[in-house]
């Protein structure tokens, strides 16, 4: 190896030396602070439970100062003030988190109330570390994926397909009483959820609308109570075929 060879050799030697311990000291840089400044006092000022609160209180009729039916709370979670409280208490064992030294745990409360509004409009991470006072890495790494595994778990007994012809009738008939609708034993409908295309996918994913997707299909009873929920299929598969999977429920 001739002098100039050396030399470029051992010139790149120390430049990948002194990368590497940049990128050593940059990695052991500590934190500035666990939570942003402007979210904590933010959350001091005005609490989830507060907001919460606030929405129940909306609520009251003025003239007769009864309730109709918590419609702004509703409106904000997709579901009432008591199937939020069953909910939490069901989960609320899985999801919870230990306060340590550094900084208070987000309340089990703050962590369904997140995950419900992000299901009940599909906002924005950034939307909703705004809307909360947290931040948004901790929403979309944490607290959505832990609270959606949790219900997947704790409400799984509540969808459930007929497993017998007597109960085929049952869901039959409700349709028959409730909207003179005979012979129908279950109303269904699928959703294209918009996606980036999947490496080396093609146009699996591809849909007739011109966009890639994974579909949402679903069925309900007369009482809108799901029956069967299927998502995850290719864009490009139709409803139809993805409804040939009951056969296998």
């Amino acid at each position: 190896m001739s002098d100039s060879e050396d030399a470029a050799v051992a010139a790149a030697a120390i430049i990948i030396a002194v990368a590497g311990s940049q990128q050593d000291r940059r990695r052991r840089r500590p934190r500035r602070f666990w939570v942003r400044p402007s979210l904590v006092r933010s959350r001091k000022k005005y609490s989830t439970e507060e907001f919460m609160k606030d929405l129940l209180l909306n609520d009251v009729d003025d003239l007769n100062l009864e309730y109709r039916c918590d419609v702004g709370f509703r409106n904000f979670f997709r579901m009432s003030n008591s199937d939020f409280e069953n909910i939490l208490r069901k989960i609320a064992p899985v999801i919870i988190k230990q306060d340590t030294k550094f900084r208070p745990a987000i309340s089990v409360s703050d962590r369904l109330t997140i995950t419900l509004r992000f299901l009940a409009t599909g906002d924005s991470y950034v939307s909703l570390g705004h809307l909360f006072k947290i931040s948004k890495q901790a929403i979309s790494a944490d607290i959505v994926p832990e609270v959606c595994d949790a219900l997947t778990v704790a409400l799984r007994d509540y969808v459930k397909v007929p497993r017998s012809t007597e109960e085929w009738d049952c869901v039959e008939k409700l349709f028959n009483d409730k909207w003179n609708y005979p012979n129908c034993v279950g109303a269904i409908d699928g959703k294209h959820i918009n996606i980036q295309a999947p490496a080396n996918s093609g146009t699996e994913h591809y849909n007739y609308k011109g966009f890639f997707s994974i579909v949402l299909l679903a069925v309900v009873d007369a009482n809108y109570n799901f029956k069967y929920a299927n998502v995850g299929c290719q864009g490009r598969i139709s409803d139809g075929v993805i409804v040939h999977t009951l056969r296998n429920v």
